[in-house]
């Protein structure tokens, strides 16, 4: 039986079991909320893959009479789920991919026969072949499959050469044809489900900067740092978005009445690309302000928390469909807060700080569909001075 001594040990072991459970569980089911929320996000994209299938296999058997039309569906499925903003670009590396392995396959086969080394010989041709068109990864790999395909399989059938080739080319324009005719995506959607997360997770890395600059923690500072690889990611998928969404403008008839807003989208997008990449800076910063222990006046902090502030209602802003009003009033809020910091007086970490928060609200408010020279005499206004705080020279080393 244990005694006194070995009861708050057993007390706290089970505490922390059930700390670990408990923040597992969490983990778990706000994953879950988040993968059913990008299931239902993008629930169109299934219903696409199974339309493409099927009106692929009824073209290529029933209406061409294709022997084996495997084919047909598998690349209407491929053109559905391949990269958003370049399904024209996969489904045209298709069909020469296979037009490429088919002619390197007829040739050689005509000239050296078949068998295993002769298999060899015909794939390395085809994808070196590929290689001179300078294609990409489903060029390439449609040019070796298929020659592996005619290498052994045409001699002893040579009725799949022509039809293999036509079930591309069936497969494919059934797979442009559902996603930009029959289902087409909607691109203000696409983008609008894109930016917000992306606002979010910034804003979110501000706040955490923000209470480290009030805290005086260099290492909660650094962490947030460490973080903006995965705001990288979401960065990186608006850019998809866009791009996806100004192919379904370009090649989309029914989505052709998108044009004018989807280019003010893609404008603001740059935006805030410049924006994010200054406030990337603006951390390195607040880690130096922090590690070397430079003056950090309390208007500092509110002014790079009221800029997250900014970017998450330029989400709430954007999801309503309302004029930005409230992100531009946030962001000259942040540039007024930062210079008033700057009046206070700062270090050489924390001067740089606050031009970066200058710059990033100008591009903000660029983002919001302010002109440039509009933004930036708004940013000088708010901040109280003629020009952006510059930085002294650094100190010179000992």
């Amino acid at each position: 039986m244990p005694d006194d001594r070995t009861r708050p040990a057993q007390r706290t072991s089970r505490e922390s079991w059930t700390r670990l459970v408990r923040h597992g569980w969490t983990r778990l089911a706000r994953e879950s909320r988040a993968r059913l929320r990008h299931l239902r996000g993008n629930m169109i994209i299934p219903v696409q893959a199974g339309l493409a299938a099927a009106l692929a296999w009824l073209l290529a058997d029933d209406v061409l009479r294709n022997p084996d039309p495997v084919f047909a569906p598998a690349v209407a499925v491929g053109t559905i789920v391949s990269a958003l903003g370049n399904r024209l670009r996969r489904t045209l590396e298709t069909v020469i991919g296979v037009a490429v392995g088919i002619g390197a396959g007829d040739v050689l086969i005509a000239l050296i026969g078949s068998g295993p080394w002769q298999t060899g010989m015909i794939v390395a041709i085809a994808v070196a072949l590929a290689l001179l068109l300078r294609g990409g990864s489903t060029l390439l790999v449609q040019a070796g499959g298929t020659a592996v395909l005619i290498a052994t399989l045409a001699p002893a059938n040579p009725d799949i050469v022509v039809p293999r080739f036509v079930n591309a080319v069936v497969g494919g324009l059934v797979g442009l044809a559902v996603v930009l005719v029959l289902l087409p995506l909607n691109p203000l959607r696409l983008v609008q489900r894109a930016v917000g997360p992306a606002l979010d997770r910034l804003a979110t890395l501000l706040d955490d900067a923000a209470a480290a600059l009030t805290a005086g923690d260099a290492a909660r500072a650094q962490r947030a740092l460490d973080r903006v690889r995965d705001f990288d990611e979401r960065l990186a998928t608006l850019q998809d978005a866009l791009a996806a969404a100004n192919e379904v403008v370009t090649l989309a008839p029914q989505r052709w009445s998108n044009r004018h807003v989807l280019a003010k989208l893609t404008s603001s997008g740059e935006h805030l690309e410049r924006a994010a990449r200054n406030c990337r800076s603006m951390l390195r910063r607040i880690v130096s302000v922090l590690e070397d222990d430079e003056p950090v006046p309390g208007q500092l902090p509110t002014a790079v928390r009221q800029l997250g502030e900014a970017l998450r209602t330029m989400h709430h802003e954007l999801d309503r469909g309302r004029e930005f009003h409230r992100t531009r009033e946030q962001t000259l809020g942040a540039v007024d807060q930062s210079g008033a910091a700057y009046a206070e007086g700062l270090g050489y970490s924390g001067n740089v700080v606050v031009a970066q928060v200058r710059t990033a609200g100008s591009d903000l408010l660029r983002a919001t569909g302010t002109g440039r020279r509009a933004a930036n005499r708004m940013v000088r206004r708010a901040a109280g001075h003629s020009r952006p705080p510059s930085p002294p020279p650094a100190p010179p080393r000992p």
